[in-house]
């Protein structure tokens, strides 16, 4: 008789800051975007750095608090979150770039920039950094070798998943603001993503200044 496996439910946790605070860095810090995807609105990330304290033995999350990828939160436990972190963080640091800016130099550039501008956001002179899916260039004391690109890091690491929380929430609540100057687009629903409702409604009045042309190409 074949047995079968339960999967058992893993959350974020501090293996990889554990293992870099021992090799002496001591401002680990975890980055993540959200937004690539979206028909409209800016790309958003997050830099968040946490002390080592916070991974002692003692360290117990609040029994309301979920840290995990923000994609399987609920808003209100994303919120919840976010208050949490920022309340227990070292620092923190938010970075965006335009749907503009995308348009002119390409989704690939324009993510980078925004993890740039949100690692500056924290000020703090980070030594290592962790990061979902791939490296940052360019980035002052930050060298490819300082950085550890993490797949699925939002998955895995408790403060790549915070950053995760805090670009999610900040950038819901922007798309959020902007549906009440964009009521045709359903975005404080939709967040700008290409849902069917959304892609009616660029069909039905055309794009605005804040769509992604090569996101829409087909619909206009």
């Amino acid at each position: 008789m074949r047995m079968r496996r339960l999967k058992v439910k893993t959350y974020p946790n501090f293996y990889f800051e554990k293992k870099y605070w021992k090799q002496g860095f001591k401002l680990v810090a975890g980055a993540d975007e959200v937004g690539r995807g979206s028909f409209a609105g800016p790309v958003v990330a997050a830099c968040v750095v946490y002390l080592p304290e916070i991974s002692k033995p003692k360290f117990q999350l609040p029994n309301r608090i979920r840290i995990n990828d923000s994609k399987k939160l609920t808003p209100k436990q994303r919120k919840e979150a976010e208050v949490w972190i920022k309340d227990n963080a070292l620092s923190w640091g938010i970075g965006e770039t335009s749907a503009s800016l995308i348009n002119r130099i390409g989704m690939g550039k324009a993510t980078k920039i925004a993890f740039r501008r949100a690692i500056k956001a924290t000020r703090s002179k980070l030594d290592f950094l962790l990061i979902d899916a791939f490296f940052i260039p360019y980035v002052r004391g930050l060298r490819r070798k300082n950085q550890k690109a993490i797949v699925n890091g939002d998955e895995k690491s408790f403060t790549i998943a915070s950053a995760s929380i805090i670009a999610k929430v900040y950038r819901d609540n922007l798309m959020i603001g902007l549906s009440e100057k964009y009521p045709n687009f359903g975005w404080e629903r939709n967040k700008g993503y290409g849902t069917l409702e959304h892609r009616r409604a660029i069909k039905k009045y055309g794009p605005t200044r804040l769509h992604r042309k090569d996101f829409i190409k087909g619909l206009t």
